[in-house]
């Protein structure tokens, strides 16, 4: 029942619409034109006022014709870098870019799959009840489009976010909480051939730090990382300030707040220890969030997924999305894998039977709901 070739025309022309985060503007008019095409309800909402983006998140409604639980659908707008003029190529199968930016599927690849689905389903006069449909902005900057989302104008208490790699049929019920994890380091110049004995170098503190923490993985619930380092600026000059930017993430709340705990009190005895001083901040970016596996939500999905002879399984991620914030704000959701491979890369691909199947997918649970 699926266009096969509507939804692969739509995928292609979501992603040479350019929309890296912070300037989702033009793909968001476009989407809330196709919305109000096919009879949706459609607005803007003022995110983007909070998060420094040019768009607000698009929310999207249309009324059921038979009874049923409202459903919502999720996926976002943004796309990393490099992502400006992506030109896709089909080889057997497979939608790659050029080689010299992502792909974009991550995660038009989940828009294109909604709205096909909507769309048959409207054309198709099938019964559905509620629908509500959201792109958001500014999700790979940090969640921070679903964190502004305007929920008061949502009545859905469940919700499939489509944003995740592997092949549909995997449901994600579990992903972690993250802190982000700021040091600033705080030391004294000194000229480093003359006089560095009455420098503190602030690269020497930083150091030590991280080389007292536990990183990468934890354990089977733990990871925490130090992405970048900044600061200095010559050779001859013991430098006076450094900053490292790091984060730790659990699937347990109580391991993270160790982690973050023990990552902490290393930044401040190095600093102790060459007598210099350091500023920490930790910042939650997200909370934890699992749903159990007998809950209605999950138990449709993979139902929807075997009247597909789709295999149904459930899996836990170590990454964020937009399913994490929505869980936080009292609807249940789990998010749903679409097919993109290698995302955030220029190897990025999808194959064309994951995007038909996911739109499949999103249809059949708007039936079994219904």
């Amino acid at each position: 029942m699926i266009n096969e070739k509507r939804v692969l025309d739509r995928f292609l022309s979501y992603i040479q619409i350019d929309s890296p985060t912070k300037h989702e503007r033009e793909f968001a008019e476009f989407l809330m034109d196709e919305l109000k095409r096919l009879g949706f309800e459609v607005y803007m909402d003022k995110a983007g006022d909070s998060v420094g983006s040019n768009s607000g998140n698009v929310i999207a409604k249309l009324k059921g014709n038979t009874e049923g639980e409202t459903l919502l659908f999720c996926a976002h707008m943004d796309t990393v870098s490099p992502g400006r003029g992506i030109n896709p190529v089909i080889k057997d199968g497979i939608v790659f870019s050029d080689g010299t930016t992502v792909l974009g599927g991550d995660d038009k690849a989940g828009i294109a799959a909604i709205l096909e689905a909507v769309e048959t389903v409207i054309e198709n006069d099938i019964d559905h009840g509620d629908l509500e449909l959201v792109f958001t902005i500014n999700e790979e900057g940090g969640l921070y489009g679903a964190k502004n989302l305007e929920y008061d104008r949502l009545n859905a208490k469940t919700a499939f976010v489509l944003d995740s790699g592997g092949d549909p049929g995997f449901i994600v019920i579990q992903g972690p909480a993250q802190n982000q994890i700021n040091a600033k380091f705080i030391g004294k110049e000194a000229h480093a051939g003359a006089e560095p004995e009455n420098g503190i170098s602030a690269i020497q503190m930083a150091a030590e730090a991280i080389s007292k923490m536990k990183l990468l993985r934890i354990d089977e619930e733990t990871t925490a990382n130090i992405g970048f380092i900044s600061g200095g600026e010559a050779t001859n000059i013991v430098t006076k300030e450094v900053e490292i930017h790091g984060e730790a993430r659990s699937l347990n709340e109580e391991k993270l707040q160790a982690q973050t705990d023990h990552m902490v009190k290393c930044c401040q005895d190095a600093a102790e220890k060459f007598g210099g001083k350091v500023e920490v901040q930790v910042e939650k970016s997200y909370g934890a969030f699992k749903v159990e596996e007998d809950a209605e939500i999950v138990v449709k999905a993979k139902e929807a997924c075997k009247n597909l002879g789709l295999e149904p399984a459930t899996t836990t991620t170590g990454g964020g999305s937009d399913t994490n914030i929505i869980n936080v704000n009292g609807i249940s959701t789990v998010n749903l894998a679409v097919g993109m491979r290698l995302p955030h890369t220029v190897d990025e691909h999808i194959y064309i039977k994951d995007l038909e199947n996911s739109a499949r997918l999103v249809l059949e649970i708007i039936k079994v709901y219904a």
